[in-house]
């Protein structure tokens, strides 16, 4: 039986608010950035989400079949691109205002869940890639954090 991420992720199903992967990829940065209960679908953990009640929990075997799913992988990859762009860390955004980047922001946390799903589902050279790209700011952000971005990385 296939879970409802795993439907999601292939385009076929929604998340808990009924939307599907291509509908938030498409969303403009504001939306991304005011909206916070897709962030726990497009890259979830084996945990629960302090924040998202409805979130869903990635299983080993979700893990299994994702690492395996050509059309996950390439939606996960999507959802990768998109954030990259969010973010301000592509050559095209790059010259863009990156309001992250300070002590505080819940960013860091979104940061933390797609660097540790990545890995987890098999794509842990985006992860590599994007860690890279934000510890260049180690400056502005705090050393907690940035301990949280290693840990998210690691095999261990």
């Amino acid at each position: 039986m296939s879970s409802r991420w795993l439907s999601f992720y292939r385009g076929d199903g929604t998340d808990s608010e009924g939307r599907y992967i291509d509908e938030i990829l498409a969303w403009d940065d504001d939306q991304l950035e005011l909206v916070h209960d897709y962030i726990q679908w497009l890259f979830p953990l084996p945990e629960p989400s302090l924040f998202n009640p409805d979130a869903p929990l990635l299983t080993e075997a979700d893990i299994v079949i994702a690492r395996n799913d050509s059309a996950i992988q390439s939606n996960l990859k999507a959802a990768f691109q998109r954030m990259l762009r969010f973010y301000g860390l592509t050559p095209d955004t790059a010259a863009l205002p990156k309001p992250w980047v300070r002590a505080v922001d819940h960013n860091h946390l979104r940061l933390t869940r797609i660097l540790r799903s990545l890995r987890l589902l098999g794509r842990g050279e985006e992860a590599r890639h994007l860690y890279d790209a934000i510890s260049v700011y180690d400056g502005a952000i705090p050393e907690r954090t940035r301990e949280f971005w290693r840990n998210a990385v690691s095999d261990s």
